[in-house]
């Protein structure tokens, strides 16, 4: 039983056993991973119970019984009736139950649930919102229990006295010093590791602070890069820090136009060279937030602009290009710019690229780097490129 649901019990007990005692049912209250904790219920319906495994100790999650009102108000974090037929085993089907999980808002994880069981023929449907209003009794309480212990934490933040730094819980839940909201409502403590990355690209150091810890900014520490790999066939990603994920086409499209504006561009210049005359600024504006959600303050707004070092593969290829290295444009050029891109500037930028890249080494690239453009996807099909190779003599390496 987790410790934030132990306190919880003596309430749920009084809420539910008066119930008990008017009806044929039986209450139950179960730990995160769906284990009896506590029940109640008049004789005849606990001995059924007992035939059931409906008792102390038992455990009642979906990956174990099927779909049952514990299991699945669990799995779907919400308050749920299972009717008789829907319960997977055909030994349940006389049972119909009412459940809802109780969420810890510290921790904002489920810490267990509340469940009424009955017969199908004397439990009713509405019996759900019982259970809903029992479950947010108690969240009700950890509630007060954690602005209480948010009160404390904050008095003795406040008694610092100007030491920089943002005060969280134990659970990591932001409760002072960041009024501008750009660490989000909660830190990931993973491994309460004494450096982490933020989500606004940014070092931070964590430290223990009372019952909760204190992060403070890193000494002498420069931003993350944002790396993207965007040519070729391949999904198309960004590398931030340490951290590497797959992008969307549309955020890849707008991290790409981003790096070639990099003075930054209005909601309306992006809208305009992402969609053409039919762009939405507001559609825009959506997708930056969900970027920002991902890559934080790396992405400035009022324009719109990449506030950290930069580096792309598409921006490689202009470098050796205006520096007429062949050699390098082969090693470096794997395919086109986004190839499934139909925005307007994307389009003009992967047309220009490949012309250019063509062009070069088909001027001054040896058959070594002719060779690595045909193994790209435009160069298996440039007739020009293979009867350029084809020509040449079998002893040529």
């Amino acid at each position: 039983m987790r410790d934030s649901l132990r306190p919880l019990l003596p309430l749920l007990v009084e809420t539910l056993s008066s119930l008990a005692d008017e009806i044929d049912h039986v209450m139950v209250v179960t730990d995160d991973n769906g284990r009896v904790l506590w029940r109640e219920g008049g004789q005849a319906i606990i001995r059924r119970a007992d035939q059931i495994g409906l008792a102390d100790g038992h455990q009642w999650a979906e990956h174990n019984v099927g779909t049952n009102g514990i299991g699945t108000a669990l799995a779907i974090r919400r308050p749920t009736h299972v009717y008789s037929e829907e319960h997977l085993m055909r030994v349940l089907h006389v049972w119909s139950c009412s459940a809802a999980p109780i969420s810890d808002p510290d921790s904002g994880q489920i810490i267990g649930c509340v469940d009424v069981s009955g017969t199908a023929r004397t439990l009713h449907p509405a019996t759900v919102a019982l259970v809903a209003t029992t479950a947010k009794l108690a969240e009700s309480q950890l509630a007060l229990r954690m602005h209480e212990r948010d009160e404390h934490l904050r008095r003795r933040y406040e008694a610092l006295r100007g030491r920089p730094g943002i005060l969280l819980s134990s659970t990591g839940r932001v409760i002072s010093g960041d009024p501008s909201g750009c660490l989000g409502e909660r830190v990931p403590l993973a491994n309460q590791a004494q450096r982490m990355l933020l989500r606004d690209g940014s070092v931070a150091l964590i430290e223990p602070f009372s019952s909760g810890f204190l992060l403070r900014p890193s000494p002498s520490t420069t931003p993350p890069t944002l790396t993207m790999a965007f040519l070729g066939e391949r999904t198309p990603t960004a590398t931030f820090g340490d951290r590497e994920q797959p992008l969307s086409l549309r955020h890849a499209e707008i991290l790409a136009l981003l790096a070639l504006h990099p003075h930054g561009l209005t909601a309306e210049q992006l809208s305009f060279l992402l969609y053409g005359d039919d762009g939405n600024p507001v559609t825009i504006r959506a997708e930056i937030h969900r970027l920002r959600a991902q890559f934080g303050n790396a992405i400035a707004a009022k324009p719109y602009r990449l506030t950290c070092p930069v580096e792309a593969d598409f921006l490689e290829l202009r470098r050796h290009l205006a520096a007429g290295d062949p050699a390098a444009l082969a090693r470096a050029y794997c395919g086109p710019l986004l190839l499934r891109s139909e925005s307007p500037e994307i389009r003009r930028e992967r047309d220009e690229i490949e012309a250019q890249v063509r062009a070069c080494l088909l001027r001054r690239g040896t058959p070594g780097d002719l060779w690595a453009y045909a193994q790209t996807c435009n160069g298996r099909e440039d007739y020009e490129v293979l009867e350029r190779l084809a020509a040449l003599p079998p002893t040529d390496p």
